[in-house]
């Protein structure tokens, strides 16, 4: 990952001079670049004595503590993530880096941090964009990134049940490649795919673009191995059980804030051997959620299936080349089919029918594969944007059917309220029979106080979102940026669970405080 841009530093540049004088004409434009690495300011590293307790569980050379590793372990890649390290600010860096081999280490590492005091954060790939890698200091002896890339082993196959058991540190590609190596894949593909691991989506609660066909991270998940302060925690018994509360759920999504998960025991597939995209266009937004709707209460739905409002599916079919010959205006739909040639037939069938039935004109399979090329490309954008005055952000939630309207209705007013001049893009990617998420991006200038204008944007929508009856958040988490109104979605009591868990398996505070509650 580059220090202060998403992803391959080889693959970020500026913005091509046709694309800029585009925005440039919509948004207006300026040069805000970065300052050099070697301009930013961190945090002290780590006291010499708790290195050298650390490197006494791990090895010497597991911890670092020199500004280039630590740099690049500081906070996540959200967008005021980002405003703060291109100002130079890394005064959130962690004091060292310790980088364990297994679970046995990350326990002794966990419990060497309750007896020292020191805070631990748990770091994957880095790619949290809601303020979840920041740990609270004071009180504390110092914060440590507790970097799991060593923990890359795929420990198990069991091809009879359908299962196999990840170390938390694999990256998705890597873990992809391991499993194909016996014909199988987990079919979980978030933007983030090249970067985030198996932890990190079991953490957050990821969810993928093909999620219409496997499901969410959470809903793959069958069992989990955590290092906690009390001691280890194995939930791995059966595919299901009534043996009281489903314990890994309080794992799941808790961000590190409970403990660490060291491997998962997930649900995995065959290996697609036919993969199919196509693209449609729906007259209007209303009309193509209500055909997306059918489609995903019809048990056939495609893998990937992702619905446009009218200003992405402007910009989304911009470029004729890339998409073949369509009709102006509407709403545009992808659908994915991925896994037997039989299978991906039958699916085909009914979703088209539905489709056609609905009032969707074909526009062939020219967009759903310029999309399938670029579809994890797109914060190498936000980054070149950034680069030219440019605010870019991300957010989402998801609601019921019958409230999905208002929710979408309410969060576009708010962004276009407080980012106005702006652009607001919305679709929906994740489908579910009782209601689906709406995916929000933004741009706007940036203005004198950019960090400042998106925080209150922010607060603004999140308010909006949460009184039309939408979720605080989908698929990317809590983390600090959400925590405030956290308590207005699950209640006084559901935050007395939470902070009874965090006090009983967390009793000093030392994993990632200040993240979840």
């Amino acid at each position: 990952m580059h220090w202060s841009r998403w992803g391959d530093p080889d693959r970020s540049g500026p913005l091509a001079p046709a694309a800029r004088e585009l925005v440039d004409a919509f948004l207006g434009t300026r040069d805000t670049p970065a300052l050099a690495e070697a301009e930013a300011r961190l945090a002290p590293p780590l006291p010499a004595h708790l290195c050298a307790t650390f490197a006494g569980v791990v090895g010497a050379e597991q911890v670092r503590v020199d500004d280039a590793t630590r740099l690049r372990h500081t906070r996540g890649k959200s967008t005021p993530d980002l405003l703060l390290l291109r100002s130079g600010d890394a005064g959130d860096a962690p004091g060292a880096v310790v980088r364990p081999a297994d679970h046995d280490q990350v326990q002794a590492v966990v419990d060497v941090c309750v007896r020292e005091h020191v805070a631990l954060v748990p770091f994957g790939g880095g790619t949290s964009v809601v303020g979840g890698l920041v740990a609270d200091r004071d009180g504390f002896a110092g914060v440590i990134a507790l970097d799991l890339a060593r923990l890359d082993r795929l420990v198990e196959v069991d091809p009879l049940s359908g299962t196999a058991v990840l170390e938390a540190g694999l990256r998705a590609p890597e873990a992809e490649a391991l499993l194909a190596e016996h014909g199988l894949s987990l079919g979980h593909h978030p933007q983030s795919f090249e970067y985030a691991t198996i932890g990190g989506f079991a953490a957050t609660r990821s969810s993928g673009q093909a999620s219409a066909g496997y499901g969410r991270f959470d809903e793959m998940v069958l069992g989990l191995t955590a290092a906690t302060p009390r001691g280890r925690l194995d939930l791995d018994t059966a595919p299901a059980t009534a043996a009281g509360p489903d314990l890994r759920q309080w794992l799941l999504g808790s961000e590190g804030a409970f403990g660490v998960i060291t491997s998962v025991r997930v649900t995995v597939h065959p290996l697609p051997v036919a993969v199919l995209d196509e693209a449609w266009r729906l007259p209007s937004f209303a009309a193509g959620l209500d055909a997306v709707r059918e489609v995903a209460r019809s048990g056939l739905a495609p893998a990937v299936l992702r619905l446009s409002d009218e200003t992405e599916t402007a910009l989304n079919l911009a470029d004729p080349a890339s998409v073949g010959a369509q009709s102006d205006g509407g709403c545009l739909l992808l659908t994915g089919y991925e896994g037997t040639a039989d299978g991906l037939a039958v699916r085909r069938e009914a979703t088209t029918a539905l489709l056609r039935e609905a009032g969707a004109e074909a526009l062939g399979p020219g967009p759903g594969a310029a999309w399938r090329r670029g579809r994890y490309d797109g914060p190498y954008l936000r980054d070149s944007l950034l680069d030219v005055g440019v605010l870019v952000e991300t957010l989402e939630t998801a609601a019921l059917w019958s409230r999905l309207p208002a929710v979408y209705a309410a969060a576009r007013a708010s962004l276009g309220e407080h980012l106005d001049p702006g652009l607001v893009l919305a679709h929906v990617s994740h489908v579910y029979d009782n209601g689906a998420s709406l995916y929000f991006t933004v741009a706007a200038g940036q203005g004198e106080d950019p960090l400042g204008r998106w925080r209150q944007a922010k607060t603004a929508v999140t308010d909006a979102i949460l009184e039309a009856g939408g979720t605080l958040t989908h698929h990317h988490a809590v983390g600090r940026d959400h925590k405030p109104w956290l308590e207005r979605e699950v209640g006084p009591v559901g935050l007395a669970m939470l902070r009874a868990v965090k006090a009983e398996l967390d009793p000093t505070g030392v994993l990632n405080p200040g993240v979840l509650v």
